[in-house]
C-alpha cells in the first residue's frame, strides 16, 4: 500500500508568512517532479478541502512530493491589507510556494495544480515559477465572468435585501463578499480585465484541462493553447459541483478527476524525467510539529503574538493551530474553538482565525481544532470522514481542554463554536467537561441523537418561522392550490408541532413538580449555572434555534440569572456571511468572553433583542 507523510510548516513570501502542508512520499524513490496545489478561493475552498488533500494522495503515489497552502490573508496564513490587489499577492504566493517546494525537497521540475481561481492564478504565475505542466480543474479563464458568478452567489446566498445600509454601502464601494470571504475593490477590478484565452501566452510546456462537464467554460482556451504549441490536452468529467458548490458535510471526492490527475502524474513520472539523485543537497528539511511558529503583529507593547500548529489527543490524531498572547501580556485563560458543520478550524468566512488573533492580543491562548474526521485531523476507525455530529465530538473537546491546561498552563477556559459546534459546546459541558464559559452561536440542534441524519432535524422545520404567516395563510393556500406544496408533508410537520407543544407543557409540568424527565433541557441550564458556568446563546435574528431553546427550556430559562444569556443580531444569516453582521457577532462574543463569571437575580435580564 502507497504511504507518504504530511507535515504542516510556514515558508515566508516576501515579508509574509504562509502556511501549508508538504506531503512527501515514502518507501519509493522520489521523483524530480514536484507538485504544488493552488487552491480555489473562498467557500470553495473549504467545500473542497477533504478532494484537495485526495489530490495530494495521488501526488505522493506517483513518489511526488506536494505542497498545498493558503494565500496571504486566506485560511491560516498571516493576514493581507484588505485594499490590496490580492490576484498580484495570491500569484506571487505561488512562486513563493513553488520557490520553498523546491528548498525543501530538491526537485527541479514543478508541476501547478490548480482548482477554479487557484488554476488561473497558477497560469499567472506559471512562467516566473518556470513550472513545466499546468494541471488545470474547472479553471476560470474570464475574471470578469467569475466575478458575474461571485456577485450572484452573494446576492443569493447573503440575503442583500436583508443586509444593513452599512453593509449594502461597502459592497457598493467595490469591494465584493462571496460566502463570506473578500475580494477587495482593486482585486475585482483586476479579474475583470482578465481573459486567459485571449492572452496569447505559453504557460507552460506541458498543460491538462479538467473542465466541468455541466458548464464547460475552457473549450476556446485549449484550442488557443495548441494552436501555439502548447502540448494540451483537455477532458470534461463530473464532479465538480459535488465538490466545491456542495456544503462541506455533503462533499464528494470527484474519482474521476482523482483518477486522470493520479494516471497523467504517473504516466509523466515514468516518462523521461529522472529521480532526485541519491545524493541530492538542498536547504531545509522537512518540518516537524514541534518548531514551526508564525510571529503576528501583537499588542501595543510591540511584541509579536506566536502561533503554531499542534497535534493531541489519542494518538496525536487531532489537529489545531494555537494563538498565543504575546510574551509581556497578562494570561487570561484559554479557548477552544470548534469546527462549525464540516468546515475546517479557520471557521465560517475564517472567523476563528480573526478571533483567535484578536482575543490572543488581549491575554487569551486561543485553540482552533478539528474534530476527528473533520478538516486536518485524522479519522477514527469505522467512522465516516465529515461526520457533523461525531459521536466521539466530547472525547475530542476533553483532549484538547486537557491539552490546553496542561501544555499552556491555563486556569480558565471558555469553549465556543456555531451551529453543530454550539451543540458539542452544550453536551460537552452536560457531560461534566470542566468549562468555565460556553458561547454557542446558532444552534439549529439541541437534541441530537445518535443514527439520525442531518435531514432528520425536524424540529427545526416545526420552529422555523414561529410567529409568522403559517400553512393557511394566502400566499401558502395559492402554492397549495397550485399543487407547489406537499400535503402529506405539511401534516406531519403539524403532528411534530402539535407534539413538541405538548411535550414542552408536560416538561414545564413535570419541572414545577421537581420531577426529572430524560434530557431535560431546562433541568441541564439550571444545573450548568449552578455550576458557575457562564452560558451565552448568540442567534442571528429569525434563527429556529432561538425557538427551539425556548420550546426545550421552558419556564427554567427565567429562573437562571446573569449566568445565562441570550443575544440576537439583525440582518445575519446562519454563518454570519457578511462582514457588517460577523463584525458584530465579534464584539458580543469578545464582550462576553471579558465579562466577569457571577450570577445574579433570577430574572430574565440576560436576554438582549427578543424575549422568551
Amino acid at each position: 500500500m502507497h504511504s507518504a507523510s504530511s507535515e504542516p510548516l510556514y515558508f515566508r513570501s516576501g515579508e509574509q508568512s504562509l502556511f501549508g502542508w508538504l506531503h512527501l512520499p515514502l518507501g519509493e524513490p522520489r521523483s524530480n517532479m514536484g507538485v504544488v496545489i493552488c487552491k480555489p478561493f473562498g467557500q470553495e475552498s473549504v467545500c473542497a478541502h477533504r478532494s484537495i488533500r485526495a489530490f495530494a494522495g495521488v501526488a505522493t503515489a506517483a513518489g511526488m512530493p506536494a505542497l498545498r497552502f493558503d494565500y496571504l490573508g486566506t485560511g491560516d496564513s498571516a493576514d493581507s491589507d484588505a485594499a490590496c490587489d490580492q490576484i498580484e499577492h495570491w500569484r506571487r504566493d505561488v512562486v513563493a510556494a513553488v520557490a520553498e517546494l523546491r528548498r525543501r525537497t530538491g526537485v527541479e521540475g514543478i508541476c501547478l495544480l490548480g482548482f477554479r481561481l487557484g488554476a488561473l492564478l497558477a497560469t499567472l504565475a506559471s512562467r516566473e515559477a518556470t513550472a513545466d505542466v499546468l494541471l488545470l480543474v474547472a479553471p476560470v479563464v474570464s475574471g470578469r465572468r467569475y466575478v458575474r458568478e461571485l456577485r450572484t452567489m452573494a446576492l443569493a446566498g447573503a440575503g442583500m435585501a436583508s443586509a444593513s445600509q452599512s453593509d449594502r454601502q461597502a459592497v457598493a464601494g467595490g469591494a465584493l463578499e462571496a460566502g463570506g470571504y473578500l475580494l477587495s475593490a482593486a482585486t475585482v477590478a483586476r479579474l475583470s480585465q482578465i481573459e486567459v484565452a485571449v492572452a496569447g501566452e505559453r504557460p507552460a510546456r506541458e498543460v491538462l484541462i479538467i473542465d466541468r462537464d455541466d458548464l464547460p467554460a475552457a473549450a476556446a482556451w485549449s484550442e488557443m493553447l495548441m494552436r501555439a504549441g502548447v502540448s494540451t490536452q483537455r477532458v470534461a468529467l463530473p464532479g465538480f459541483v459535488k465538490m466545491m458548490m456542495t456544503p462541506p458535510q455533503f462533499a464528494q471526492i470527484p474519482q474521476s478527476m482523482v483518477q486522470k490527475v493520479g494516471e497523467w502524474l504517473r504516466a509523466y513520472a515514468g516518462g523521461t524525467h529522472s529521480p532526485v539523485p541519491a545524493d541530492s543537497q538542498f536547504d531545509g528539511a522537512p518540518p516537524t510539529l514541534g518548531n514551526m511558529e508564525l510571529d503576528l503583529p501583537g499588542s501595543t507593547d510591540g511584541a509579536p503574538l506566536r502561533e503554531r500548529p499542534v497535534a493531541f489527543g489519542p494518538d496525536r490524531m487531532l489537529f489545531g493551530i494555537v494563538t498565543e498572547p504575546s510574551a509581556g501580556e497578562r494570561r487570561r485563560g484559554g479557548v477552544v474553538l470548534l469546527n462549525s458543520g464540516a468546515d475546517i478550524h479557520t471557521g465560517a468566512g475564517r472567523m476563528h482565525v480573526s478571533i483567535a488573533r484578536r482575543w490572543a492580543r488581549r491575554g487569551y491562548v486561543v485553540l482552533r481544532m478539528d474534530l476527528a474526521g473533520l478538516g486536518d485531523s485524522a479519522t477514527r476507525p469505522g467512522r465516516a470522514d465529515d461526520e457533523v455530529y461525531p459521536p466521539a465530538a466530547i472525547e475530542d473537546m476533553g483532549a484538547a481542554l486537557e491539552f490546553m491546561r496542561s501544555r499552556y498552563d491555563v486556569g480558565e477556559v471558555t469553549v465556543a463554536g456555531l451551529c453543530s459546534a454550539a451543540y458539542h459546546t452544550l453536551q460537552g459541558a452536560i457531560a461534566g467537561l470542566a468549562v468555565d464559559r460556553l458561547l454557542m452561536v446558532n444552534p439549529n440542534n439541541l437534541t441530537w441523537k445518535e443514527g439520525m441524519e442531518l435531514g432528520d432535524l425536524q424540529l427545526v422545520d416545526v420552529v422555523r418561522d414561529a410567529g409568522r404567516e403559517r400553512a393557511l395563510s394566502l400566499q401558502n393556500l395559492k402554492r397549495l392550490l397550485r399543487g407547489e406544496i406537499d400535503v402529506p408533508m405539511v401534516g406531519r410537520i403539524h403532528l411534530q408541532r402539535a407534539r413538541v407543544a405538548v411535550e414542552a407543557l408536560l416538561r414545564d409540568a413535570a419541572r414545577k413538580l421537581h420531577i426529572r424527565l430524560p434530557r431535560d433541557l431546562g433541568w441541564q441550564l439550571q444545573e450548568l449555572v449552578g455550576r458557575g458556568v457562564r452560558v451565552v446563546f448568540v442567534f442571528a435574528r429569525g434563527e429556529p434555534g432561538l425557538e427551539l431553546l425556548r420550546i426545550q427550556g421552558g419556564s427554567a430559562l427565567s429562573r437562571l440569572g446573569d449566568g445565562f444569556r441570550v443575544h440576537i443580531i439583525d440582518s445575519a444569516d446562519h454563518t454570519f456571511t457578511l462582514s457588517g453582521p460577523r463584525a458584530r457577532l465579534e464584539q458580543v462574543l469578545t464582550d462576553e468572553l471579558f465579562a466577569p463569571r457571577t450570577c445574579g437575580s433570577a430574572t430574565a435580564a440576560g436576554l438582549t433583542g427578543t424575549s422568551l
